[in-house]
């Protein structure tokens, strides 16, 4: 079965180069590894991750704040259309068997907040520094130890 890998991160208006590039490897890599890319299915690091997910052949998902599906990225394969708001947070963890936080704002520390709660493991590339998330310098590290937490 599949490792289902939430990348969390900022929106396009926040996001800078840097971290859009090094979330589009995460997706690339988390492809590689036979994942399936769980995101907020927007813009910005959740946009980077999944183009990253189909370049390396991956799936993706996206659990949407809003009630169209129609506003997900292009990358997606699956678009749910949640009606929740930043409340869908709670859903891109749950559906997660690790997350990996590159950059990001508040947004992406309540996802980290919720990871945490929830005992689901997490790694941070270039995030909020907080005690339980294993920080990775790279992409490639980031996912590597994400899928070694699972095991």
């Amino acid at each position: 079965m599949a490792v289902y890998v939430g990348v969390v991160g900022a929106g396009s208006a926040e996001a800078d180069e840097a971290v859009l590039a090094a979330a589009e490897e995460v997706g690339r890599a988390v492809a590689g590894a036979g994942g399936v890319v769980v995101s907020g299915g927007l813009g910005g690091v959740m946009e980077a991750a999944c183009r990253g997910a189909k370049a390396g052949g991956g799936t993706t998902v996206g659990l949407l704040p809003g009630t169209d599906r129609a506003e997900g990225n292009r990358w997606l394969d699956v678009a749910i259309a949640t009606g929740l708001g930043e409340a869908r947070n709670v859903l891109v963890v749950r559906a997660s068997d690790v997350l990996i936080a590159v950059g990001g704002g508040f947004g992406t520390l309540s996802e980290i907040g919720f990871a945490l709660k929830t005992r689901t493991p997490v790694v941070g590339l270039a995030t909020w520094d907080l005690p339980g998330v294993d920080v990775a310098g790279d992409a490639a590290e980031a996912v590597a130890r994400a899928l070694a937490l699972l095991r």
